[in-house]
């Protein structure tokens, strides 16, 4: 008897899906009980969210896929721009009809456009009885859009008068969502992080075929012993499963241990996996490479590539941009005389900074500066004479847009 329970769905599709989804039977259990049957209006919208890597996108194609249900699966970092969003959603609905597989190209400007059209093109699929599912993967990228595309599509349903229902997979939570002047509640739904019992049971369920599923089952349980604390993506973690298994099953290869000498088994492989925290998410080198690696028994920072994050610099100016702009943010205008002139002169030191002596500059935050100044600070600290050129102007701009020397300024200078 399957964990799943629904009237509409045969008793082996539901088998196939609670095997396709270990570990969130919760989830799915809830999802089936909000879908209801084909025909039925479902929730106009729902939110689900959760951290990276804990199965909101799989699931969700997964669930949708294997119970043939009409939807369109759209990503939000890749459609960034409202136009995109709903002409790529009209494009997907076209396709599914057997007789469009691809869709052709609908121009569509505004929400209002996409509402005619999504209304034209459910009679055209012929999809009035049963609902349809938007699915938008990455839906924190709608907070950047227009106004009006968030609201519009929590009452996507009510505008179309459409059995449709609209679904959020986010990162984040929906407070971070809801907009000022008031919106539509979708229901919200939380996927938890895997624990390290869910990881042990996923990962064992790909164990390769020549060996047995307990002999994986225990080099799993020594790879989250090693990574588990430092890294519980579950993308991450597989992909360092597949990396190392074969290092692991050397002895046994060459006849030294069974697959039960454990012990044996974990003094082959434990430096191993010890080199291979120093690039968990990096991929700073190829799988090839790191095979090549354990193969000649060398040390990871012996090859060419690893970590290169070590040995990347700034460009010459732009270390200086960046040394100016902490140097005028945390100083006062008042002290620049005195550190970056040989010849300042007498200070009078009566009552100098008597206002914030107790207080540390670095407690009440950087301060904004002009930019004259901090050319003025950059030509102090550069040893050699520096032109007011093209290049300085066109660094000082790529640092301000995206706030790099104010975010260069919280990290305490450490250039």
């Amino acid at each position: 008897m399957p964990n799943f329970e629904h009237p509409q769905y045969p008793e082996a599709t539901l088998l196939h899906l609670e095997s396709m989804v270990p570990c969130r039977e919760s989830q799915v259990s809830s999802l089936l009980s909000i879908f209801g049957e084909r025909e039925h209006f479902s929730f106009p919208s729902i939110f689900i969210y959760g951290h990276t890597s804990s199965g909101k996108t799989y699931v969700m194609q997964t669930l949708l896929e294997t119970l043939e249900l009409p939807h369109v699966f759209v990503n939000c970092v890749e459609c960034f721009t409202s136009r995109l969003l709903l002409e790529e959603i009209l494009t997907q609905l076209q396709s599914l009809s057997s007789e469009n597989k691809h869709g052709s190209y609908v121009p569509c400007d505004t929400f209002n456009d996409f509402v005619r059209l999504f209304k034209q093109e459910i009679i055209t699929q012929d999809l009035q009885n049963q609902t349809v599912y938007i699915v938008l993967d990455k839906a924190e990228q709608l907070r950047e859009m227009e106004a009006n595309v968030l609201p519009g599509f929590l009452r996507l349903q009510e505008m179309t008068d459409r059995n449709v229902t609209v679904i959020f997979l986010s990162e984040i939570v929906w407070e971070l969502f809801r907009p000022n002047t008031g919106c539509l509640e979708p229901f919200t739904l939380y996927f938890p992080d895997y624990s390290i019992g869910n990881l042990q049971k996923i990962l064992s369920h790909y164990h390769p075929p020549e060996y047995s599923a307990d002999f994986y089952a225990a080099y799993i349980n020594i790879l989250l012993g090693v990574f588990y604390t430092v890294c519980r993506d579950l993308k991450e973690l597989r992909h360092l499963a597949a990396l190392n298994f074969t290092k692991y099953c050397e002895p046994v290869v060459r006849g030294e241990a069974n697959e039960r000498d454990t012990r044996r088994l974990w003094k082959n492989i434990e430096s191993h996996l010890k080199k291979a925290m120093q690039t968990v998410y990096l991929r700073e080198i190829s799988s090839s490479q790191w095979e090549r690696i354990q193969q000649d028994d060398g040390e990871p920072g012996h090859l060419k590539g690893l970590s290169a994050h070590a040995h990347v610099e700034l460009p010459y100016y732009s270390k200086f941009l960046l040394i100016a702009a902490y140097l005028a943010s945390y100083n006062p205008a008042r002290t620049d005389k005195r550190f970056f002139l040989k010849h300042h002169g007498k200070i009078k030191k009566t009552n100098f900074l008597k206002k914030h002596e107790k207080t540390s500059n670095h407690l009440l935050g950087p301060k904004p500066f002009p930019l004259d100044r901090l050319l003025a600070i950059l030509y102090s600290i550069v040893d050699n004479k520096v032109a007011p050129t093209a290049n300085i102007f066109s660094q000082c701009h790529l640092k301000v847009r995206p706030a790099f020397a104010w975010r260069f300024c919280s990290w305490h200078c450490k250039i």
